[in-house]
């Protein structure tokens, strides 16, 4: 709802999406504002942000409801994870910084506070870890991190490219992440892909990624010749002399039998267990920040959408703080 700070003529009209902002924080995760001053004040090491957006989608709607989903899903989970004997609140102490400020059918107004936001979670030192929305909220939060890196490297984990130029003309759509990091400071030669299948990958979007030097591990690369092959191709592509990756995981990636809450759902894709053995491996070298998109929980009849995001985000945190306790203190 909005404020008097909102709308100086009538503090009851509202001015956002009704189902955005905290109704319960991720794993109960102490609420901090995404204030660099606050952040460091509460020595976070990750912050939870949502972006509550689907408003250019060429598929099914939904995905603004991720979020929430994700955040209700998450209150079954622990911190603490016995096989790894690793509890999330004592390695990154990680805090939940809430949803950012959409401005209905405006792109650019609310990726603009949303960049500013994750920059702010960013300078505070923090990992900033962003809930989706569609595969759009990737562009303000690689923008933001490519403002404090000059050479960062990015893994897509999706079924499809993403790599489109705009899509009728509006760039800032779910079909154009990739071009638009390329564009905010991303070597191309240090993306890559992995998972990518299916028949929504038009020739402009392969040859984007051939022209530029995009690594695509295939779905079917990865079913012929193994997956730690397949691994072993990302991180030499995303690991050559760069600050780091930044890891985007779209849900779609998965089979639809695992994910079929989202726009997309596949048919014959990734399972679970392969998707959260990547995002473990990519996020055991450290991440400049990551993303999961398109889980719309109401295109699920049940909550195994948003639990499998759960999973992976919890992995992803917990293989990245691995990562953090074993670098040298400088």
């Amino acid at each position: 709802m909005s404020t008097p700070e909102q709308n100086n003529t009538d503090s009851t009209m509202w001015t956002s999406l009704l189902h955005s902002g905290l109704a319960s924080s991720f794993l109960r995760l102490p609420h901090v504002p995404p204030d660099a001053e606050q952040l460091r004040a509460a020595g976070a090491g990750a912050a939870i942000y949502g972006i509550p957006w689907d408003s250019t989608v060429i598929s099914r709607s939904g995905a603004n409801y991720g979020p929430r989903g994700i955040r209700e899903a998450s209150l079954q989970a622990l911190s603490y994870n016995a096989t790894l004997n690793i509890d999330l609140v004592d390695a990154l102490n990680p805090v939940d910084c809430g949803d950012a400020a959409t401005t209905l059918a405006n792109a650019e107004k609310t990726f603009g506070s949303a960049q500013k936001d994750i920059g702010s979670i960013l300078a505070a030192g923090a990992l900033p870890v962003t809930l989706g929305g569609d595969h759009s909220v990737t562009i303000p939060a690689v923008r933001a991190v490519a403002e404090r890196h000059t050479n960062p490297s990015l893994v897509l984990v999706d079924a499809h490219l993403d790599t489109a130029s705009d899509v009728g003309g509006e760039t800032l759509n779910h079909c154009c992440p990739i071009t638009r990091a390329v564009e905010a400071g991303f070597p191309p030669q240090n993306i890559a892909i992995i998972g990518a299948t299916g028949w929504l990958n038009p020739r402009s979007e392969l040859e984007y990624c051939r022209q530029n030097g995009i690594e695509i591990v295939w779905l079917e690369d990865i079913l012929e010749n193994g997956l730690k092959r397949a691994l072993d191709r990302v991180l030499h592509a995303v690991g050559r002399g760069t600050d780091g990756v930044y890891l985007s995981v779209d849900i779609d990636a998965l089979d639809g039998a695992y994910a079929p809450g989202t726009g997309v759902p596949g048919t014959g894709g990734m399972t679970t267990r392969e998707i959260l053995a990547i995002v473990r491996r990519v996020s055991a070298r450290g991440l400049l920040g990551m993303d999961l998109v398109e889980v719309a929980p109401t295109l699920d009849p049940t909550n195994t959408t948003t639990t499998t995001a759960v999973r992976i985000l919890l992995d992803a945190l917990a293989f990245h703080a691995r990562s953090a306790s074993r670098r040298p203190r400088t």
